[in-house]
């Protein structure tokens, strides 16, 4: 009839189960009886009902306490605070399915339960084969954490640890998708064979089919294993200029100074120049003076070393050696004075500094009694 007592007859005589002892006799004792419902007896029923509620739990603790310990103890990143971290549900049912398996298996072996034998070995099976789908989407939604033991705290490197991130967390995704549309396709008993003998029929189609796509990704793979940019530098390639947001399997995402997103395919920036101004070791300021024509040669040349001195005493001029302030050029109605600086990697040590050139420059020209040319005024 399908039911089962956890005991085989051999030999004329009964054996006791393997599992003899606590718990086991004590589970026996709880799951003899007669037929209750669908072949469980009351005791089996309330021993199931209480594993159910056992694997519950087990779910609940693992998600909320048991990964978030584990993360914060592996995790190289403070950002990632297992104090307050949750894991995916996924992981609480993962974790929930394979506390029940196991322990309906150990029920099974090592007891007696008064139970319909089909029934409870469909029961085993399917929820170790959520198990394993729990499992595949928990390892999809882990991929996004994968920064949290790539990019760790500090400046060394910091930007080279973002980009390998940014890549490893789209190739783990579609790692995670294949391995999961294998297994999926093995649990529903699916023939891979003629599959696989398929693609090697159509290969060659579907190769000039995703030849785009194949490029993209060897691009995305050249761009960490050569770094032209970073996730964080600011770029110039193809006339689209902005931050480097995002490295992607297939493409890379740009926030240009607009504030929009741009979208552009890795195979383009391998194949393109680009010109990274993150990358800068220093800013270039070129100022120019222009004053009027009959100005005197002394006070000019006094003015070009008075203002060269000032700026190579700045904390923020660099390159000093490659500095310069001289007259390169006369008109008929004025003489102009160029110059040549340097400042450190800072946009905004450039700007400041470039206002307090233009501003030191306005006060040694009226003390050497220089007048800037005005085109309006003509003598």
């Amino acid at each position: 009839m399908g039911l089962v007592n956890g005991k085989t007859m051999q030999d004329g005589e009964e054996t006791p189960a393997e599992g003899v002892g606590f718990p086991a006799d004590r589970l026996n004792d709880l799951m003899v009886g007669d037929d209750f419902f669908l072949g469980f007896s009351g005791g089996t029923m309330g021993v199931v009902i209480g594993l159910i509620v056992l694997s519950v739990l087990g779910g609940i603790i693992s998600r909320r306490y048991l990964f978030p310990k584990i993360m914060d103890f592996i995790s190289k990143s403070d950002r990632i605070d297992g104090k307050t971290l949750l894991a995916p549900k996924s992981l609480g049912w993962m974790m929930g399915f394979l506390i029940f398996s196991e322990m309906m298996s150990w029920l099974q072996n090592n007891s007696e339960p008064v139970w319909d034998a089909s029934i409870a070995e469909n029961a085993i099976e399917w929820s170790f084969t959520f198990f394993l789908l729990g499992m595949l989407l928990a390892a999809y939604r882990l991929v996004d954490y994968l920064d949290a033991f790539i990019v760790v705290e500090g400046e060394e490197n910091a930007a080279s640890r973002r980009s390998l991130a940014s890549v490893a967390e789209s190739v783990g995704h579609l790692v995670v998708a294949l391995l999961a549309a294998f297994v999926v396709a093995g649990l529903f008993g699916l023939n891979l064979n003629g599959l696989i003998a398929g693609l090697g029929i159509t290969g060659l189609a579907l190769a000039l089919a995703a030849r785009d796509s194949v490029a993209n990704i060897f691009g995305a793979i050249s761009i960490i294993i050569d770094q032209p940019f970073n996730v964080g530098d600011w770029i110039l390639v193809e006339g689209i200029e902005g931050e480097v947001v995002q490295i992607g399997l297939r493409t890379t995402l740009i926030r240009s100074s607009a504030d929009t997103l741009i979208t552009i395919p890795n195979s383009n920036l391998v194949n393109s120049p680009v010109e990274n101004f993150s990358q800068r070791r220093f800013r270039r300021i070129r100022p120019s003076f222009e004053f009027e024509a009959d100005s005197d040669p002394s006070s000019l040349k006094q003015f070009c070393e008075k203002l060269l001195e000032k700026v190579k005493e700045d904390s923020r001029a660099v390159k000093e050696e490659d500095s310069w302030v001289k007259v390169n050029a006369f008109g008929p109605s004025m003489v102009t004075v160029s110059c040549n600086f340097y400042s450190v990697q800072s946009s905004a040590s450039q700007r400041e500094m470039t206002e307090d050139i233009l501003l030191l420059a306005k006060g040694i020209a009226a003390d050497c009694r220089l007048t800037f040319h005005e085109p309006r005024l003509r003598r």
